[in-house]
């Protein structure tokens, strides 16, 4: 018996970068609200809840035919913890550099999130976590001004280092919601 593979997902187009100025309606995640000393803190518990959303026993099923399973959306969150790993410390080493795109839809296919074994995926999360919190644990280290550094999408937005982490923690929190995982 052969499965059919799933439904591809309609990408999302959406520019999230308002979430930086207003509440997220879904999630209600205010990316206004919080000291930049907690952000690590924070990482952590998003870390410990993604452990909990992979450990449940219908971690590959799609709630609906083109929604992400908790399984896909905790490789994507894996996968905004490496990204943004790295692009914060290009922000940190480099004067305004500029991100190349990252097409979160296309990765999701080509790494087949959905066929990645959760164990795995609880692994690599829990390591690129720990390695995001770090990072951003140590920008003061980068001097006094480490989190007004700029830097730039592939689409023009510009971000610091704080509204990076910012909107980073957003995309993550949301995605706790999608699962029925809000964070507490």
């Amino acid at each position: 018996m052969t499965t059919q593979p799933e439904p591809a997902i309609e990408p999302d187009t959406k520019d999230w970068t308002w979430v930086l100025e207003h509440r997220c309606p879904e999630c209600g995640f205010d990316a206004r609200q919080g000291s930049v000393t907690e952000l690590p803190r924070t990482l952590r518990a998003c870390v410990t809840a993604w452990q909990e959303v992979l450990d449940r026993p219908d971690v590959r099923r799609r709630p609906a035919p083109a929604v992400w399973s908790p399984l896909e959306y905790a490789c994507h969150a894996r996968d905004v913890f490496r990204l943004f790993a790295g692009r914060i410390t290009l922000m940190l080493e480099r004067d305004d550099p500029q991100f190349d795109n990252w097409d979160q839809d296309e990765t999701a296919v080509a790494e087949r999130y959905g066929e990645q074994d959760p164990a795995v995926v609880l692994d690599e999360l829990t390591e690129a976590g720990g390695l995001l919190a770090r990072v951003v644990s140590e920008v003061p280290e980068h001097g006094p001004n480490a989190w007004l550094r700029p830097g730039v999408r592939s689409n023009g937005s510009v971000f610091t280092v704080e509204s990076l982490c910012r909107y980073m923690l957003h995309d993550v929190v949301h995605h706790l919601h999608d699962v029925g995982r809000p964070l507490e």
